[in-house]
């Protein structure tokens, strides 16, 4: 098989389980209560520099915290990212302290602050420059940040359309290999699985436009000049959420698809987890 029709043939996969978890009700239902305006990083921020910290406090955030979450980012927002840098620990705490580990959350937010002074980053930088250099850069820069929590931070800068899909733990380590990714047992495989997918939106763009319209997502704000990422990375993410963290591969839905179910692996299974092999 040519490298062309590897690609499609992998599109045509891709597209198959993307098609299976965006038709799943529950999967919907957090979709729609997300892509517009999502709840974990919301448009009422508009500094950049703040939506890379808030990007970073997310993180180990359940959807039972959602509300202290929210609260503690208002609080945020309100006093900005300029009156926080001067700030002292203690007060800082008073800020994060809802949301649990203070101390990892005050660190990373002194090292967001020294990183933006040594690189000189500016607005203008997240524009011109490509994700994967930003996200090497963030990645490298500050502490606490590893790929996962980069990928989110220029993600939330840059805005929800600028053509990342994050990969959290959760994906790297079950719904991926479950799809027959072969990833490695190391942090850069939030990276290449992020880069796997997010080509072969890219360059089947319209046929993710059209299935998502032809599943009734049609009336969610998805730029039709823009490959629809943004979409992708919550359907794959709400189904790994209400799904794969139920540990139950008796129950997913995947399994009882015509197209899938043989090749589908069961990496939730904590007894015998096996990887798939769809995606390969």
């Amino acid at each position: 098989m040519s490298n062309t029709e590897t690609s499609k043939e992998l599109n045509r996969r891709l597209y198959n389980i993307v098609r299976a978890c965006a038709s799943l009700e529950d999967v919907k239902n957090e979709v729609f209560k997300n892509h517009d305006e999502n709840r974990w990083w919301p448009l009422s921020i508009k500094d950049w520099r703040l939506r890379l910290v808030v990007a970073g406090w997310s993180s180990r955030i359940s959807y039972r915290m959602i509300s202290t979450y929210q609260r503690v980012v208002s609080e945020a927002n309100k006093l900005g990212f300029d009156q926080m840098s001067v700030c002292s620990d203690e007060e800082l705490v008073n800020i994060v302290k809802p949301l649990g580990l203070p101390r990892a959350r005050i660190d990373y937010f002194r090292s967001v602050e020294q990183f933006l002074l040594q690189s000189g980053w500016t607005y203008e930088t997240l524009v011109r420059s490509d994700n994967e250099s930003l996200i090497k850069s963030f990645t490298e820069g500050v502490k606490g940040a590893g790929y996962k929590v980069a990928q989110c931070a220029i993600l939330y800068a840059k805005g929800y359309h600028c053509g990342i899909i994050p990969i959290d733990s959760g994906m790297k380590d079950m719904l991926g290999p479950c799809l027959g990714l072969q990833l490695p047992k190391a942090p850069r495989a939030h990276e290449m699985m992020r880069i796997q997918i997010e080509k072969l939106v890219k360059e089947n763009a319209r046929q993710y436009h059209e299935l998502a319209e032809s599943l009734g997502y049609g009336s969610l704000d998805i730029p039709k000049d823009h490959a629809p990422t943004w979409w992708v990375h919550l359907v794959l993410i709400y189904f790994k959420r209400m799904h794969c963290n139920e540990r139950a591969p008796f129950r997913c839905p995947l399994k009882f698809d015509p197209e899938l179910g043989k090749f589908i692996g069961s990496m939730c299974c904590r007894e015998q987890p096996q990887e798939g092999r769809y995606l390969q």
